[in-house]
This record gives structure tokens, C-alpha cells and sequence, in this order.
């Protein structure tokens, strides 16, 4: 096999993934970590491993006292022959499986200690210890490959932005605060007392000021920091997006480099098949009455249907009160199967219960009849509505949520997940799926006044007009997200690059045009000098390397992630810094009465 000479040296002639039967005789040097070690009497047998993969080495009767002492994760560096295994020892689970390395000479480069967890062997080691000593846990086959995948994954996607006329370019890390809708990390500045600057939650602003300043495609593998709290497909902190901009382009522009540069992606490094595009799509409004969420998980069958009308005359007066309230009843029909048993219906409504403070019905139709928690209430009329709308067929279950919309929909959406894993009905593959005409605005019921849903540089759907005529809860947005099995990878939108429309669009909100100058002074100044119509979208790096890892949680694709409890284990961060450093940022700690309470001030 041939042997990149830029991995030759002093200390290996081949890695530990090179040799194969056509290298038997030769002698070669090998160095690496001793991952297991195994004593037959006279012969030992180390696995030796490095970056590239593993080579058993050989030990006879005189060098077995060498390494006999040698603890496992040491690192070594041997000489010897390259041989044939004989066909009964072939080893097919690594590439390297047809010979061995006779050892005759050992040399121990440096000598590990008793460890604090098997790396071989996965021996359930609690994640506070596996992040303590994350070096270790990075040995670890399934965790190194994952690292490995990340880099070959940022390869590929610059290989692919490339090849579609994108540059990328850097944007600043010290920046200033932004309503990205999580709180910033503010960094105090030395030369200005009092003054902060804030790590970019995204760098929305400056990759907009590209595109003015006519770089029309930019990309860049891009670090944010939100401070918001942990989640298994969330890293607390910080995290990397593809962040990409496009000049004189409409939506439909974003969507065919979205579709072809993720489909390419997954089709690259995926192990299952993956959705060609174009990708479905799904407005927002449509998103969440179907599927109870505005990340749908196409691998799902299951569906919500508003099922109202067929309980507009019903005298069960749980429903009959939502429906005089205003509220909807929603169904979630289960296909074709043998009912579960009655603790697993008592179990789920306790959870739903529990989720959402509000109940959860059943019914099951069978060929005899119907039964369930509200048969006695459920007559011949609203049978026959419920068969005709939800094309129901003996066997089938049906889950019934009520309430006012915006309260229940989400619930059932997370009913229909735990239903669609409980019953294994998820199918395999990627599903990709567009999200599109999100609203631009929401009201803040804290704060009694309407606010932006998700990012204030969109381009409302209808421009001046809209903002000007309509009510403001019913104006969409040019704002799109992609979505792959249940994850939200990439949020997007065409950009508000006309000033008068920016200054409005603000207004809504509650900013004055003051206000506006001085929060995006920068940016509202460039869009006065000639701005191109621009958008663009920033899937997260970290969820897309997690889903082709085929990991559930996205610390397992991350070299060094902070722990739930929000801290580097590793590196013992947060730390406390000294009074003259405090001092000399004109800083002074006032601690909250109750540090265990304070992140939810």
C-alpha cells in the first residue's frame, strides 16, 4: 500500500492502517498508543493504535518482558517484520487483518497511567469523567471517528461552495449586541469603561455589509455564541454554522444552492438513502396544524387533522367548552394495528398531562364497535364524521387533544413524535423538508407588545404595503428554514435591504428610528449607499455531522463540548479571575444571593 511521505519520520515508516499482505517481509516502524494488550504465555499481542487505525503487534519470548510492564494507552514505538497471518487468524474487522508486526525493538515514548475509564471497551464512565479527561474519550473509536467526520464534512462543503463562485471571508468575533433572541456574552472592553463588547450570536450583520460591498457570494465556516441553556441538540455556548450570502438572488435562488449543496453533503457521507431535491415543501401555519411542530420529521407517518366539525354537536363538555371558547379539537389516527394495552393509554395521557396541563382522549374502532376514555360521549354522528374525514379502518386508535391552537398543537406534535418512536413507525433515510412563510412578528404576552418571531432583517412578504395595511400578527416573512428528520439545520431568509422598510418593519416592534440608528447604525447607513437585493441561510455544522454520525447527542461530534451543567470540565472553565485582572476591565462582582438560581434571572 502506498505511504504518504508526509507521515513518514523518525518515528513511523507506515501508520498503523498501511500495511497489508504485499508489505510481509519488509521491516517497518510503527508508532502509537497501545490499545489492548494480550498475554498467551510466551507470545504477547498488542493492538496498536494511532489517528489512521490498528496493527497487531507481536512480542515472542524476547521482548515480552519489555512490554509486559507497559500500560495500555502508552505510547510506543516498535521495529520489526511485516507477516502473514495464518488464514485461521485473519482478522476481517480491520483493514490490516491479514498481517502482524514481529516486534524487535520496543521503545516506550512516553508511559501512561492507570486510567480513569477503559478506552478500549466502553464501561458506562459517567459523562462528568468522560469530559474531565475528554483527551481520552477522543481516543475512543466511535468519538475519534465522529472528529474526523466533522473535518471531512467542513472539506466537503468548502469543495462544494467553491465550485458555486462562494469566498469565504471572516467576520469579527468582538462585535456589538444584537437581537438575535438569546442573550449575548458580553466581553468588557479596557479602553472604554463601561462599554461591552458581545461574541456575534451570527454574523447576520456583517455578511449582510459584504453584500454591499459587492463580494456577491460569501461563505464562511462560522462561530456563534448564545447563551442559551443546554439541549441534547444544542451545545451550550457556542456553536458552528454554515453561514452563506447570496446578491440578486429571490428565495428560489437560495433554495436550489440550499438543496443542492446539502444534498450533495449527505449523499457524500451519508449510510442511508437521502431525499433528492427539490425538497418538500411546507408553509409554517400548514407545518404546524399537520404536524404539531414547525421541525416535521418526514420519516413519521402520523398526522394531526382538525377534527372539530365532527364534535361540533357532541355532548362530552370538555370539547363542547374549547369549542365555545374558540379552541379546536385536533386527532391523531395510529394505523391499522392491535391495540396497546390499557396502562400504555393511562401512561400517555399522564404524560401528555404532564407536558401540557391539559388532557388527552382516546378512541379505538374496532369492527363490533368503538371504545375508549370518551366512547359514552361519542354517538353515531360524530362515528360516522370521524370514519368519513380520518378515512378510519377497524384497528385503528385515535388520539384526541383540545384547546385553543397556538396552546395544543405543539403538545400533540411531541405526541406524535413519542407515538411514531413508541410504535416504531419511522422510516429510514434522510427526509428533508423546506419551512417556509414564517410569521414576522408575534405578540409577547409578558411583554404586552408585538415582537419579532425570529430574525428582524427579514423581508416581510408584501414589503411597505404590508407593514403599512395589515395587521401585524398576519404579515409572513421571506424566512425559510431547512428541516431533516425532526432538526432544524439551517434558518434563513431574504434580507430588509431598503432603509424605509427596515425603519418601519422596527417600528412595529417597538424601536424608533433613534433607537434603530444606534443598535444598526452600520448597517442602515451602508442600505443609504446601494444595496443588492441579497439572502441567504447558516445550517449548524454541529447537527448536520450529528445526524450523519447517526448520534443523539450533538456533544459527540464536538472535540471539546462543555458539559449540561454548562462548564468545561477539561479546562476548568468558568473560572474565577483575579481582582487586578477585574480591575483592569473596571469590573466589579456583585454576586446574586442564590448562585444556584442565577442563570434564570
Amino acid at each position: 500500500m502506498t505511504v504518504s511521505p508526509y507521515l513518514k519520520s523518525i518515528y513511523r515508516s507506515h501508520t498503523c492502517d498501511d500495511l497489508r499482505a504485499t508489505e510481509a517481509g519488509a521491516t517497518v516502524t510503527l508508532s502509537g498508543w497501545v490499545l489492548r494488550k494480550r498475554d498467551h504465555g510466551g507470545v504477547v499481542f498488542v493492538d496498536l493504535r494511532d489517528n489512521y487505525g490498528q496493527t497487531q503487534v507481536v512480542f515472542n519470548e524476547a521482548g515480552r518482558a519489555d512490554i509486559q510492564d507497559v500500560r495500555v494507552e502508552s505510547v510506543i514505538k516498535v521495529t520489526g517484520k511485516v507477516v502473514k497471518r495464518d488464514a485461521a487468524m485473519i482478522n476481517t474487522k480491520i483493514p490490516t487483518g491479514e498481517v502482524e508486526v514481529h516486534c524487535e525493538h520496543l521503545e516506550v515514548l512516553t508511559t501512561a497511567e492507570v486510567l480513569p475509564f477503559q478506552v478500549a471497551e466502553d464501561d458506562k464512565a459517567p459523562e462528568p469523567t468522560r469530559l474531565t479527561y475528554r483527551f481520552l474519550d477522543l481516543r475512543r473509536d466511535k468519538v475519534h471517528e465522529n472528529i474526523l467526520l466533522r473535518s471531512r464534512v467542513i472539506k466537503r462543503i468548502r469543495e462544494l461552495l467553491h465550485d458555486r463562485n462562494f469566498n469565504e471571508f471572516q467576520t469579527p468575533i468582538l462585535t456589538s449586541s444584537s437581537p438575535e433572541g438569546a442573550r449575548d456574552f458580553l466581553v468588557p472592553s479596557r479602553f472604554h469603561p463601561g462599554k461591552f463588547f458581545a461574541l456575534p450570536q451570527a454574523p447576520q450583520q456583517f455578511k449582510q455589509l459584504l453584500m454591499v460591498s459587492g463580494f456577491d457570494r460569501y461563505f464562511q465556516i462560522a462561530p456563534c455564541f448564545r447563551d442559551e441553556d443546554p439541549r441534547a441538540d444544542r451545545s451550550p455556548g457556542e456553536f458552528y454554522q454554515l453561514d452563506m450570502e447570496m446578491s440578486f438572488v429571490e428565495q428560489e435562488d437560495v433554495f436550489k444552492v440550499g438543496e443542492e449543496v446539502l444534498y450533495e453533503l449527505f449523499r457524500t457521507f451519508a449510510k442511508e438513502p437521502v431525499t433528492p431535491a427539490p425538497f418538500v415543501r411546507i408553509p409554517y401555519d400548514e407545518a404546524m396544524r399537520t404536524f404539531g411542530s414547525d421541525k416535521p420529521d418526514y420519516r413519521n407517518p402520523l398526522r394531526l387533522s382538525d377534527v372539530t366539525g365532527a364534535f361540533a354537536e357532541c355532548s362530552f363538555q370538555v370539547f363542547k367548552k374549547v369549542i365555545a371558547d374558540g379552541g379546536e379539537i385536533f386527532a391523531i389516527p395510529m394505523p391499522v394495528m392491535a391495540a396497546p394495552a390499557r396502562k400504555y393509554f393511562d401512561d400517555t395521557i399522564e404524560l401528555f398531562t404532564k407536558w401540557s396541563g391539559q388532557g388527552l382522549a382516546y378512541l379505538i374502532y374496532e369492527e363490533g364497535g368503538w371504545r375508549g376514555s370518551i366512547q359514552k360521549f361519542v354517538g353515531p354522528a360524530e362515528q360516522e364524521k370521524l370514519i368519513a374525514q380520518l378515512d378510519l379502518k377497524p384497528g385503528q386508535v385515535v388520539f384526541l387533544g383540545a384547546g385553543k391552537a397556538k396552546q395544543i398543537l405543539p403538545y400533540l406534535g411531541r405526541l406524535r413524535n413519542k407515538l411514531g418512536e413508541d410504535f416504531k413507525l419511522l422510516t429510514g433515510g434522510y427526509h428533508f423538508c423546506w419551512v417556509t412563510d414564517f410569521p414576522m412578528y408575534e405578540y409577547d404576552e409578558d411583554l404586552k407588545q408585538v415582537v419579532f418571531s425570529h430574525n428582524p432583517f427579514s423581508m416581510p412578504q408584501g414589503g411597505m404595503e404590508a407593514l403599512q395595511t395589515m395587521d401585524p400578527l398576519a404579515i409572513k416573512a421571506y424566512q425559510y428554514d431547512i428541516v431533516c428528520n425532526g432538526y432544524e439545520l439551517s434558518s434563513g431568509a431574504i434580507r430588509n435591504h431598503q432603509p424605509e422598510i427596515m425603519y418601519k418593519a422596527f417600528a412595529i416592534a417597538g424601536y424608533d428610528q433613534a433607537q434603530v440608528d444606534e443598535k444598526f447604525g452600520g448597517m442602515i447607513k451602508a442600505f443609504k449607499f446601494g444595496a443588492p437585493p441579497h439572502g441567504g441561510m447558516a445550517p449548524g455544522i454541529d447537527r448536520i455531522v450529528m445526524l450523519l454520525a447517526q448520534e443523539n447527542a450533538i456533544r459527540d461530534v464536538i472535540a471539546f463540548p462543555m458539559a449540561q451543567s454548562v462548564e468545561d470540565l477539561l479546562m476548568g472553565a468558568p473560572s474565577v479571575p483575579s481582582e487586578k485582572a477585574l480591575r483592569e476591565v473596571h469590573i466589579r462582582v456583585v454576586m446574586p444571593e442564590n448562585p444556584a438560581k442565577a442563570h434564570g434571572a
